[in-house]
């Protein structure tokens, strides 16, 4: 099925989030949407799909003009999305999930669900694509990488012929992308078009037959999978970007930091981080690696003390920080960027130089007399618009009204401003644009440069790799491992499964993949 969009426009009030896009996806194809976080790309889909309606233009299938209202239209009509946040009910079966909007019930059953067509659904599409999916396993009790299949199949059991991944790979190991790549491929050969939207530039390279870009709500070029990651980003951000750091190599220091045998349990008692010691020095950048929800949320949590270890100890230059408040914590030299700037990094609605003081406005520098020093707190923040590249209208602007990448310049401004005896940055470029991630990368950088001991905790392996003198792994809580930052990607992706070094050294000289090699 040939799938056309033609000058699609979808406004949210004065945010133009799709400017009259064009774009023609090719029956049997892999097209891939590319983009930063914020072009527009999910919006395209979702108004595809029939959860937006566009303010202007039209969808054709095999050139015949569609309306859809909804996404049981778009269904209908032979077109199914994967979502980046899984659409499954976590406590119902496989084949409850695949029948789960669409539901039959048994001939003379008087309305008793037939459940067993469910299963037999679930059998036949898992064997077409050697998916090895059991129709009676529970969801919630699968990996991640499973459970995307399950909503690969949902849509296949509704017969779709164009199939809309949403940055399928974000809470995937290496190994589960490369898996997935071989179901595209296997699905583009069974004749189903997919539209694969990534900010990834190594998995568009591996797997897509063309490449729109998308910046800023627009259609900015085409390009082919033999583009260069560096072409593809200048396309992305509209400038030529250095994707390669080249940092020197550490020179570590004295060994200042010493978390030993940390435990940090959920409201139902459970550990959520697990027996989990390290070390850190001055001038070295230990980088925590791991698949989303896994505990390096709440083991950051405690390093700051927002949330209080059931056991364990935080050592920084031989001051126990556990049993400090977050307010002390900080007092003590420890500098931290949040993985949700919105919610714990800045205050929307306060000017840049407001944000860029938050934690700071209790000091001499920037109060007299209980009364704030409004002309410091100006003067501060001249220097780090400047300092740090933030595009900003001035200084006075809502924070909130920044571009991602311009709100982490502001909240790393703010955290470098200090002399810091520990800097800790989780996701430290989530929702940034390329550009921005140069920029942000070398400041931290610079940083360990200067002596500090830096904990970078990522979900992005590029990011991992790049930044890292050391790498942590965590699996459910717990470090699988600290490696070496050369240390192959394969065998990283499978540490992040739970694999220890040692035996997934072994195996992944068995069996080399795409992600560890390319």
């Amino acid at each position: 099925m040939k799938l056309e969009l033609r000058g699609i426009t979808k406004s949210f009030g004065p945010l133009v989030a799709n400017d009259h896009i064009d774009l023609v996806i090719e029956p049997g194809e892999i097209h891939a949407l590319l983009g930063e976080n914020g072009a527009g790309k999910s919006t395209l889909m979702n108004v595809l799909f029939g959860l937006y309606d566009a303010d202007s233009g039209e969808i054709l299938l095999d050139d015949e003009p569609r309306t859809f209202s909804g996404p049981r239209d778009a269904l209908g009509a032979g077109i199914g999305m994967v979502h980046q946040h899984f659409m499954l009910v976590p406590v119902f079966t496989v084949a409850e999930n695949v029948m789960l909007g669409h539901e039959s019930t048994k001939p003379g059953g008087v309305g008793m669900l037939d459940l067993d067509a469910a299963r037999q659904r679930v059998r036949e599409l898992a064997d077409r694509f050697g998916f090895e999916l059991d129709p009676d396993a529970v969801v919630e009790d699968l990996p991640v990488g499973v459970q995307q299949r399950v909503e690969i199949v949902k849509a296949l059991a509704r017969d779709a012929q164009v199939l809309i991944l949403d940055e399928p790979t974000a809470v995937l190991t290496p190994q589960e992308t490369d898996e997935l790549i071989g179901i595209m491929r296997q699905l583009k050969e069974a004749g189903t078009s997919i539209v694969f939207i990534t900010h990834k530039l190594r998995e568009v390279r591996a797997v897509a037959d063309r490449i729109t870009v998308i910046r800023r709500g627009a259609v900015v070029g085409s390009a082919s999978p033999e583009a260069s990651e560096t072409d593809l980003a200048s396309m992305m951000v509209g400038r030529a970007v250095s994707l390669s750091l080249g940092k020197a190599p550490a020179v570590p220091g004295e060994t200042t930091v010493q978390v030993r045998g940390l435990t940090v349990l959920d409201a139902n008692g459970s550990a959520v981080v697990d027996d989990v010691s390290f070390e850190l020095a001055r001038g070295e950048i230990l980088t925590l690696a791991g698949v989303q929800g896994n505990g390096q949320t709440e083991l950051c949590e405690a390093l700051l003390g927002l949330e209080r270890p059931a056991a364990g100890s935080i050592l920084l230059e031989g001051n126990e920080l556990v049993g400090l408040s977050p307010k002390q914590v900080l007092d003590a030299g420890v500098g931290f960027v949040p993985e949700d700037r919105s919610v714990d990094g800045l205050v929307g609605d306060f000017s840049v130089a407001e944000n860029l003081v938050l934690d700071l406005v209790h000091t001499k520098e920037f109060s007299r007399a209980g009364a704030l020093d409004l002309a410091a707190i100006r003067k501060n923040a001249d220097h780090r618009i400047q300092e740090y590249d933030i595009r900003t209208q001035s200084a006075t602007q809502a924070a909130g009204r920044l571009s991602g990448g311009n709100q982490q310049k502001v909240v790393l401004a703010r955290e470098l401003s200090r002399p810091l005896k520990l800097f800790i940055a989780s996701q430290p470029t989530r929702g940034v644009d390329v550009g921005s991630i140069e920029f942000l990368h070398r400041r931290i950088v610079a940083e360990r440069d200067g002596g500090t001991p830096v904990l970078i905790v990522s979900t992005e392996l590029d990011e991992v790799v790049e930044l890292a003198d050391r790498i942590a792994v965590m699996y459910r809580g717990r470090l699988v491992g600290i490696v070496p930052s050369d240390t192959p990607r394969d065998v990283l992706g499978l540490m992040m499964a739970g694999v220890p070094h040692d035996e997934a050294t072994a195996q992944a000289a068995e069996h080399p993949t795409e992600a560890g090699h390319e």
